[in-house]
């Protein structure tokens, strides 16, 4: 079988066992964020931080409750890396230097997982379970109990309580994501990832020297590394090292892993606002999207020049021979639309097209399907963005699942929508336009742009994915990303938060002749095209200086 069927094969293949999970696990979710009742271990979690999960917030409360916990994260995560070389299980390693400790802990807990460092090199096992893995749980946690939240709104009526951050962020950690990660893990070691905690081994003999590897719990972490859409990566070459991902088969599934939650989070949606209908619109939308993407990225890396190109099957350089073209596209795009950032090939070898749709992904705001819970929540905004829109077309009030958009909920969403892209711009040109920044820079012209632009987006996005060629690892590029990380992951959720408020406080109004199906594919057309010209309008020059410019000239 060529390349080209095989992937297409895939492709199929990863869309059927989505639309297998998409009912049960977006049910099951639905009942977990509804029910009243709390499990034995839960309760010892309440009674051991002091809180009372049936005590309902408003939205300015359960906004301390996430800032409080983010920081505290941050300050743990710090404090742990900085005393790595006093801890057991360091393998010898060294405490992490402050700007990289700080960039860390803010990467970590802010579910981006963008790493500067090399794992297998830098982080102890201590470290890499008590401090990275812990976080990888609960950064997702924290991002689907917000996305809850913003439901609630559109689901209440004349409350401005949103529910209890404690609990949410709770149920989520032990009743989705610790059950199925540790389904995820068992599944992963069967198929030859590793899970111990042995020190470091000198394996081989290459050019006269030997190589040396450590072990780790990595399918453990590579589970909820997926299934959270954390994406940090055990070892430096991420899920392009054996040990993390050593078969076809582990690829398509850590693909699946990535994928499940973000999209089945719209059947949470549709059955907690009480219409179905309207979270399959959004996921029309979404998958609409992700589909697109896959199919451009596949035919840019397959449409090869030249002999080479021809006999490899496709543009191969920077790809795994094991997963291919097709394999690779697919991850690609699956990682860059959510804020997963794991990598099987590196998109900085990818065509100058193929990179450019990488980051235009994470362009979109990561919404199709996004990352857990930020992708529903993001793409919940455009939605709003799209019937005021049509609001304005048709000279009337927009509504949006029975509540009017007004100037504040309108201010509300636009100031999400563009604090993202404020981070990305004026980072980029701080970085190109200072003297010493672009000495980090592998290439120059347009693809050493990308590479700077590419670092931002994904860091302000949350993603974490790297285009490679572009030392990071510098007091700059620590200190800049990792406040374009606090900043693009707190800030939206503030407008988040307060626009579930404002929606939770209203009456509902009812569906006349003149209000919006927002169920029909209408809409989910409308949604697209809003969020294709809104990312379009803000980004086109800064896309046209980079993987534009080096696409239109290869």
């Amino acid at each position: 079988m060529g390349p080209v069927p095989a992937g297409f094969l895939q492709l199929l293949a990863l869309i059927g066992a989505l639309a297998l999970a998409h009912i049960p696990l977006g049910t099951y979710m639905a009942r977990v964020y509804s029910s009243d009742r709390h499990l034995r271990v839960e309760r010892w979690i309440y009674k051991g931080i002091g809180v009372d999960p049936d005590m309902q917030m408003r939205w300015t409360a359960y906004l301390r409750g996430v800032l409080a916990f983010s920081a505290v994260g941050v300050l743990f995560l710090y404090l742990l890396q900085r005393l790595q070389g006093i801890l057991p299980g360091s393998l010898g390693f060294s405490s992490v230097e402050p700007a990289q400790a700080f960039n860390t802990a803010a990467s970590f807990v802010t579910n981006t997982n963008w790493q500067s460092y090399y794992g297998e090199q830098t982080m102890g096992h201590v470290v890499q379970t008590a401090g990275l893995a812990v976080q990888n749980f609960v950064s997702a946690a924290v991002g689907i109990a917000v996305a809850v939240a913003l439901v609630r709104g559109f689901a209440r009526s004349r409350t401005g309580e949103l529910g209890n951050f404690w609990a949410d962020l709770v149920r989520g950690t032990t009743r989705i994501l610790v059950p199925g990660a540790a389904i995820a893990a068992i599944v992963l070691v069967a198929c030859g990832v590793i899970q111990n905690f042995s020190g470091i081994h000198e394996v081989g003999q290459f050019m006269g020297g030997s190589q040396q590897w450590n072990g780790g719990a990595v399918a453990s972490q590579e589970a909820i590394k997926e299934f959270g859409t954390n994406g940090g990566g055990y070892f430096n070459a991420n899920s392009a090292h054996p040990f993390e991902n050593p078969t076809p088969f582990t690829n398509l599934f850590e693909i699946f892993l990535l994928l499940v939650i973000p999209f089945s989070l719209t059947r949470t949606f549709g059955v907690l606002v009480g219409s179905v209908k309207q979270g399959y619109a959004i996921l029309a939308t979404m998958a609409g999207i992700w589909v697109g993407f896959v199919a451009l990225m596949m035919w840019s890396e397959f449409a090869h020049h030249g002999p080479a190109l021809q006999l490899a099957g496709g543009a191969m350089e920077g790809k795994e021979v094991r997963f291919g073209v097709g394999s690779s596209s697919i991850f690609a795009v699956s990682t860059t639309l959510t804020s997963t950032g794991a990598v099987d090939s590196f998109h900085s070898s990818f065509t100058g097209l193929g990179g450019g749709i990488a980051l235009l992904g994470m362009m979109l705001g990561e919404i199709a399907p996004g990352g857990t819970g930020s992708g529903l929540y993001g793409m919940l905004i455009m939605a709003v963005i799209a019937v005021f829109i049509a609001g304005l077309m048709v000279g009337r009030t927009p509504e949006y699942l029975g509540k009017k958009i007004g100037s504040r909920e309108i201010k509300l969403a636009a100031c999400y929508i563009l604090v993202t892209p404020a981070l990305v711009l004026v980072f980029t040109a701080a970085s190109t336009a200072l003297p010493t920044p672009p000495h980090s820079m592998l290439n120059s012209g347009a693809h050493g742009f990308s590479e700077v632009l590419y670092a931002f987006t994904s860091a302000s996005n949350n993603n974490g994915s790297a285009f490679a060629g572009l030392n990071a690892d510098t007091d700059w590029y620590n200190t800049t990303t990792g406040l374009a990380m606090i900043l693009g992951r707190f800030l939206p959720m503030v407008f988040v938060l307060a626009l579930a408020g404002s929606l939770g406080e209203q009456r509902p109004v009812p569906v006349t002749a003149g209000t919006l199906r927002t169920e029909k594919p209408l809409f989910a057309g409308l949604l697209v095209g809003a969020i294709l010209i809104v990312t379009g309008l803000t980004y086109f020059p800064a896309l046209a200086l980079g993987p534009l410019a080096e696409g239109l000239a290869s």
